[in-house]
């Protein structure tokens, strides 16, 4: 039998306790050069927050501006002169449309009382006093599409059905009872797209920025040990045995980096939460538990496939000797 066979038969034996020494080889090297590694955990930690800042950020702006994106509905205004049936009727219709969610019928009184509640702060008690008893508020329908976007669609059908133009505020012209905000909604849906797409680009841009730092790193701290490594190769050990302990040092500090970050962006968040709930009450500042924990987790599996990829990819110029 060959000397090389041998040498490949005594490596083959070793591989199955690779893995243990692995580990304790990269549990040695962490203890011998805790700086350098702490260089490497804390650059992990600082780029995989910033990441978690902007997913979380991302995704709370996306629920944000979902929930903006539902106040827009449709008002269609009823004229005081049209019969009930008529309305219910046609109220009915609407319902059965397949993007309408939901139709309520708001009366003569609900609207005033509305408006009374929404200009509290206008002098809105003077002003309906000078009505002398009078309510020129117009009973509605107020239409809640399925998608926000679908809103002018259903607007402008409404518009085009003879059956409202018969109950609208205006018979001569039914365009100007049907009110949604159309030059609002139309900068609300194109500011929404633009930040939808700005965050999904900047996270791709802090991952690969990310991805730069820490393979620097680590390549610093593998060329460090690179007359290491030269020996270990001139002595017949293998690629894989070789890699093993900086492989797994590498997944060691992007679990405890990623670990920090995840720590400090749930504590960061449980206490900034509420300060931002208390402060702006008229928008939703919630996150739900599915939310955080797919953000985590994907922290989580980018710092361990980064230092694993981060590591071998520094090794190679180092296995070539």
């Amino acid at each position: 039998m060959s000397c090389v066979t041998k040498r490949e038969e005594a490596m083959a034996s070793m591989m199955p306790s690779n893995l243990g020494y692995s580990l304790r080889e990269a549990g040695s090297h962490i203890r011998r050069n805790w700086s350098t590694c702490l260089g490497a955990v804390v650059t992990i930690f600082l780029s995989l927050f910033v990441i978690g800042v902007f997913a979380l950020g991302s995704n709370l702006v996306s629920n944000l501006v979902g929930s903006v994106e539902d106040r827009v509905m449709i008002q269609a205004f009823i004229s005081d002169g049209a019969d009930q049936a008529a309305v219910d009727a046609y109220k009915a219709k609407i319902e059965g449309w397949s993007d309408v969610e939901s139709v309520t019928y708001k009366s003569k009184d609900e609207a005033l009382q509305e408006y009374r509640e929404t200009m509290s702060n206008r002098n809105a008690e003077d002003a309906v006093e000078a009505l002398d008893g009078q309510n020129p508020v117009p009973a509605s329908l107020v239409i809640k599409t399925d998608e926000p976007r679908q809103v002018e669609s259903v607007a402008n059908k409404i518009i085009e059905d003879p059956e409202f133009a018969a109950i609208s505020d205006d018979v001569e012209n039914a365009e100007s009872s049907v009110k949604y905000g159309k030059e609002t909604v139309d900068r609300l849906f194109s500011v929404t797209n633009y930040m939808r797409i700005g965050a999904g680009v900047l996270i791709l841009l802090l991952v690969f920025v990310a991805f730069v730092f820490i393979n620097n790193t680590i390549r610093l701290a593998i060329s460090a040990r690179r007359r290491e490594i030269a020996i270990m190769k001139l002595v017949g050990a293998s690629n894989s045995f070789i890699r093993g302990p900086f492989v797994a040092e590498g997944a060691i500090e992007a679990i405890l980096g990623a670990a920090l970050a995840i720590v400090t962006l749930q504590v960061g968040w449980s206490y900034l939460q509420p300060q931002l709930a208390n402060s702006l009450q008229f928008l939703s500042f919630e996150l739900s538990r599915g939310v955080t924990i797919r953000v985590y987790v994907i922290l989580l599996v980018a710092g361990v496939a980064i230092g694993l990829f981060g590591s071998a990819i520094a090794m190679r110029r180092y296995l070539k000797v």
